[in-house]
């Protein structure tokens, strides 16, 4: 367990994430420079051309945080949102159950968890604020981004299901790896099954040791409570059903009907983010009842995602840098030249773990240094269905360090990166263990 001079520590030096986003871009850049045969220049060129290249991802991260904070605002969410936090009456209970939602809905879907987890732990917040009990907030908010350690390792981690595919990339090197050699096999569903438990139960007891964190003033109101007046028919217009039924009721159409007629190996394959983004716009719109209701509940939730707007591109560029100039290769051919056929999947492991630092982006990653690992496998006679598993684990462990993917849950919970530190560390540091031990027995 963390303790509390470790948490001071952490709150009063650790820079807030767009400095953590510029130093990893000036480390990237003289790491670059050092190890690489490219010119000042030329990194730049890298750093600027990757710097455009999550532009439509960008945007599709700031429509999941907002439109995801107004679905929360409407009425009918606040009333299933309350039901679910009456469990959360401790500050133990209360990070176990956002830790354990978490890590299943990430094990479902990364960009369902992402916003889930992160409007679960607010409404945690808010609810103890408004009654009075004791809670260590920050615990909580770290329990809720939780599943974006297990995405990797579930129906949309991206490189179990692209080996699933006929024609991937490296077919003519693995042939095609069917997700019960990955996602579904025993080293999988073992690791998951023990984070779901052991994890949820090292939360509780946490929260039963630690004192009240520092809860943040929650801006916006429940929906339940606003009252609109009208005083124009353009107004009336806007406050009317109509239009908001008949859109949201088209986009929920439009919506199940791709789930419905979605064909392939994975019968989740549909889950990405342009359908959730989908569906939560459908959702809101017809939950909020009206237009002038949904547009006042987007306005409140825009503030949230300042961070994402100014710092995914400062990320993207770190990207480039690390792709086009051929560091990510490097990086992982250095684990590999150690390896044995015993600590092959180990070394893959904490090679995935650094490189997403870097390039938080578990298809990127998988693009770059899955030729590196898989080519290794094939050399050293281990499975390349296990290499692939032990890449997704190391990338996904270390987004409790990395605040990339943190981002649209600080600005929903209203927290920094400081706050969550120190418990997201002790996540990764318990799901490491996991993940480990299970790459060791299987």
């Amino acid at each position: 367990m963390h303790a509390n001079w470790y948490v001071r520590f952490v709150h009063n030096y650790l820079p807030s994430p767009f400095s953590i986003a510029t130093i990893l871009m000036v480390l990237a850049f003289a790491i670059c420079l050092i190890f690489t045969l490219s010119g000042p220049m030329e990194v730049l060129g890298y750093w600027y051309e990757g710097f455009w290249e999550l532009l439509a991802f960008s945007m599709q991260m700031v429509l999941i945080l907002v439109l995801g904070h107004a679905l929360a605002l409407t009425p009918a969410a606040q009333r299933a949102i309350r039901l679910l936090t009456g469990y959360a009456s401790s500050s133990g209970r209360a990070a176990a159950l956002a830790g354990f939602a978490a890590m299943f809905v990430g094990f479902i879907n990364w960009g369902l968890c992402l916003i889930f987890g992160a409007i679960l732990a607010r409404k945690i917040g808010e609810r103890a604020k408004a009654e009075g009990i004791s809670i260590n907030y920050p615990l909580v908010a770290a329990a809720g981004y939780s599943g974006m350690m297990v995405w990797h390792g579930g129906f949309s981690g991206s490189a179990p299901l692209v080996v699933a595919e006929e024609e991937h990339f490296l077919a003519a090197l693995i042939g095609q790896i069917p997700i019960s050699e990955t996602l579904l096999s025993p080293l999988n569903m073992v690791a998951f099954l023990l984070l779901l438990s052991l994890i949820p139960a090292v939360l509780y007891w946490v929260g039963k040791k630690s004192g009240p964190g520092q809860f943040p003033e929650f801006s916006g109101e429940d929906s339940g409570n606003i009252s609109f007046s009208a005083h124009t028919p353009a107004e009336k217009v806007d406050q009317q059903p109509y239009l908001a039924w008949l859109l949201g009721g088209a986009i929920l159409i439009l919506t199940f009907y791709t789930a419905w007629s979605a064909e392939g190996r994975n019968p989740l394959g549909f889950l990405d983010l342009n359908f959730i983004n989908f569906l939560l716009f459908g959702l809101g719109l017809l939950l909020h009842g009206s237009v002038a209701r949904f547009l006042w509940a987007v306005q409140e939730a825009v503030a949230g995602a300042s961070g994402i707007i100014i710092q995914f591109p400062l990320y993207a560029g770190i990207m480039g840098i690390m792709k086009y100039s051929g560091l990510i290769t490097a990086f992982s051919g250095i684990f590999v030249s150690f390896s044995t056929p015993d600590t092959l999947p180990i070394f893959t492991f904490f090679s995935a773990g650094l490189v997403n630092i870097f390039v938080p982006s578990g298809g990127g990653q998988w693009a770059v240094q899955g030729p590196v690992v898989v080519q290794a496998a094939d050399a050293l006679g281990v499975p390349a269905s296990k290499v692939i598993m032990a890449l997704a684990y190391g990338d996904g462990l270390t987004n409790m360090l990395q605040p990339f993917w943190a981002l649209p849950l600080l600005g929903f919970t209203r927290l920094d990166a400081r706050d969550i530190l120190p418990y997201s560390s002790l996540i990764m540091l318990l799901g490491g263990s996991i993940y480990l031990l299970c790459l060791w027995l299987f």
